[in-house]
């Protein structure tokens, strides 16, 4: 191959690399349950918590409790299977397309956006021990040799960094409130020493709410409370369902005393953030902005995430006209993603079950390498 052809397919093999790693990730391999499925219809989605103020308290519990349970689908997959396929062909695999995706980033500054748990990591029981496999830390490495490349996240900041431990790399904490960029410089575009805390006031307030919540808590057995610096989560993994209305109203409690601070949910844990109107999507804006592409027609931004907090980065990326937000899951829901990632070996990738990360990689690799080859 000439140079210019090996730098596209290095570039093929990282946007590669990058999608095929949350493939891996929402695999069998790291599944610790059967596949499950729900659908909900825009207008049957369980509304988020913090609307459910109206009408009765029986209603509200009603509502809230759906909300909960809308974030641990329990119904098996072959009980929807038209459904299933409708929402495929709605949000085609991002692996089956993979040349359209790569015929978009043709004279393009790709840019690459990762959400951490249940993408680069899988859900666990204790969301202390969600750890990344090396293979994975790898493969996002890679990609950050040709893409500025950020994980934007629910947890902290200092902890997602622990997690992946690379200093090339954008982090996006407490859902973006907290944006610090690269220690060590891999792009030459746009301002590398990004500092963003637009909700740097409440900070107080989070560390007070948090200790109330501690002892709010007790009493209900698998409860945790997360203290990611701008926003807390109160995770209900390990609770048993009985007690979720328990823990909601508890929760909620503790915030009437607070009116600047917002109840909402993610899978299988309760978000409590600021009002300020910063989110995801603010976040990746603030970014790109920052990388010199705000108004750049000459960028391709694409976004993977799996969580509900992902759907205002998909949305921006809709409204920009511009870029891929990609969904990580295996069960149908309504998003603003164009395409979805729910197992490795489907489309052209054909990956088994069993398929080890780093196999995977080399296969997406070959696949990329082999395309410019042959093209």
């Amino acid at each position: 191959m000439t140079n210019q052809n090996m730098a596209i397919s290095d570039a093929q093999s990282a946007i590669a690399m990058a999608i095929t790693a949350a493939a891996v990730n929402n695999s069998p391999l790291f599944s610790t349950s059967p596949y499950n499925i729900t659908m909900f219809s825009r207008n049957k989605f369980p509304k988020s918590i913090e609307t459910v103020a109206a009408g009765t308290h029986g209603a509200k519990n009603i509502a809230c409790l759906d909300a909960m349970r809308a974030s641990s689908p329990t119904r098996s997959m072959s009980e929807n299977n038209e459904e299933k396929k409708a929402w495929i062909m709605k949000h085609p695999s991002a692996l089956g397309v993979f040349e359209e995706i790569m015929s978009a980033a043709k004279m393009k500054q790709v840019v690459i956006f990762l959400d951490y748990d249940g993408t680069l990591s899988p859900i666990v029981q204790n969301p202390d021990q969600a750890y990344m496999a090396p293979e994975m830390r790898e493969a996002v490495k890679n990609v950050a040799k040709y893409f500025p490349t950020a994980i934007v996240s629910g947890r902290c900041r200092a902890k997602v960094y622990n997690f992946v431990r690379l200093s090339e790399l954008y982090y996006a904490g407490s859902h973006g409130m907290d944006i610090k960029g690269p220690s060590s410089r891999k792009h030459k575009k746009g301002n590398q020493n990004v500092l963003c805390q637009p909700a740097k006031e409440f900070l107080p307030m989070m560390t007070e709410v948090y200790e109330i919540l501690l002892e709010k808590i007790k009493g209900i057995n698998g409860a945790n409370v997360e203290n990611n610096k701008f926003c807390l989560s109160v995770h209900f993994r390990c609770v048993e369902e009985e007690s979720w209305n328990d823990l909601a109203d508890r929760v909620k409690s503790v915030l009437k005393d607070y009116p600047k601070l917002q109840l909402t949910q993610g899978r299988k844990v309760l978000e409590i953030r600021p009002t300020i109107k910063w989110d995801k999507g603010k976040a990746i804006e603030f970014l790109l902005e920052s990388l010199g592409y705000a108004n750049s027609k000459d960028v391709l931004p694409i976004y993977i995430g799996d969580d509900r907090t992902d759907e205002d980065a998909f949305k921006v990326l809709r409204e920009r006209g511009q870029g891929f937000g990609i969904l990580v899951s295996k069960v149908p829901k309504e998003t603003e993603a164009v395409y979805s990632l729910q197992e490795p070996f489907e489309a052209s990738y054909e990956f088994s079950s069993t398929t080890s990360h780093m196999e995977a990689i080399n296969v997406a690799q070959s696949l990329a390498n082999a395309r410019i080859e042959c093209g």
